[in-house]
């Protein structure tokens, strides 16, 4: 046990951590049956073994390919082909701004948690995953991974990073399409307090073809405030003061603001087809991670 900023924190990844991945793992083997890898996984013709259409042939091609049955029936030259399966990329995008170190840390620490749960099953899934730590652009991202005993690796790359920097999702998020040749599911691991606005940016990966899944992961103490009296406040994001007088009623006029923000993200993310899950800290990273199950938004 460490002591941090005046709390006690435990291990990001003890033992504990790493059974309850292994059973998250097993749970999503028995929710889905292998409906990840024959609904989810690219296809491409090539040379694999399960067929997929009829071109005409032409000089060059190989024979081997070549189907008899059909050219004995129309005396055609028709060549096979077939399906190949593509691995199937997650991109973790990870936001890393300042607003992420908000309540002492926690809410950073759960972030990195629920991450790292999700790359695991992937990575047991035999798919291939990226993390991409972002704030007012990419940071330098972590090289694709593939297998289960790549999760140490990722432990590795969450645990050393920190928050800084303010949020800039369609910077980053352009910055990431612009460098990323191979298409496939990103993943926004967010608060979504973003100054400039995070519409532009989910846009960007729906435009450059990545199906695009959100979790937005938010302290108690940012939906429900327990403060009261004058204060100096300062916005975690930008740095900007403000002296403000917090009464009952203006956080009544808070709760709202904020329950308005997450019904536009919500509706906003429907209206681009990007699947969203909302959650607070408080909320146990697996209980998350079943719910993201259930509902399909990962592992449909």
């Amino acid at each position: 046990m460490t002591s941090v900023g005046g709390r006690t924190s435990k291990p990001l990844f003890d033992e504990a951590f790493l059974r309850k991945l292994e059973y998250l793992h097993v749970v999503s083997r028995k929710v889905f049956a292998g409906k990840m890898r024959a609904e989810r996984r690219g296809k491409k013709i090539g040379s694999g073994i399960e067929f997929a259409d009829h071109r005409d042939y032409a000089a060059g091609d190989d024979f081997r390919y070549i189907d008899w049955n059909v050219y004995g029936r129309m005396s055609k030259l028709l060549l096979r082909l077939f399906e190949e399966e593509e691995d199937l990329f997650i991109y973790l995008l990870v936001d890393v701004s300042n607003s992420m170190g908000a309540s002492g840390g926690e809410k950073f620490d759960y972030v990195r948690r629920v991450t790292a749960a999700l790359a695991y099953v992937a990575l047991a899934n035999l798919d291939r995953v990226t993390v991409v730590p972002f704030a007012d652009t990419i940071r330098d991202p972590m090289s694709p991974r593939r297998g289960k005993g790549q999760i140490f690796r990722v432990f590795d790359f969450l645990a050393a990073l920190t928050p800084a920097g303010e949020t800039n999702m369609e910077g980053s998020f352009r910055a990431f399409a612009a460098r990323t040749k191979r298409r496939g599911l990103a993943v926004v691991v967010s608060d979504f307090f973003d100054p400039h606005g995070y519409e532009r940016g989910l846009k960007l990966l729906r435009h450059n073809r990545f199906e695009t899944f959100a979790l937005q992961i938010l302290s108690p103490d940012e939906a429900r405030p327990n403060v009261k009296g004058d204060l100096r406040l300062l916005d975690a994001e930008t740095g900007e003061e403000r002296i403000a007088t917090v009464s009952p009623e203006v956080l009544r006029d808070y709760e709202r603001a904020f329950e308005e923000y997450g019904r536009k993200l919500d509706d906003f993310c429907g209206s681009i087809q990007v699947g969203l899950i909302r959650t607070l800290t408080d909320v146990p990273f697996e209980d998350l991670i079943l719910r993201v199950f259930r509902e399909g938004k990962f592992l449909k």
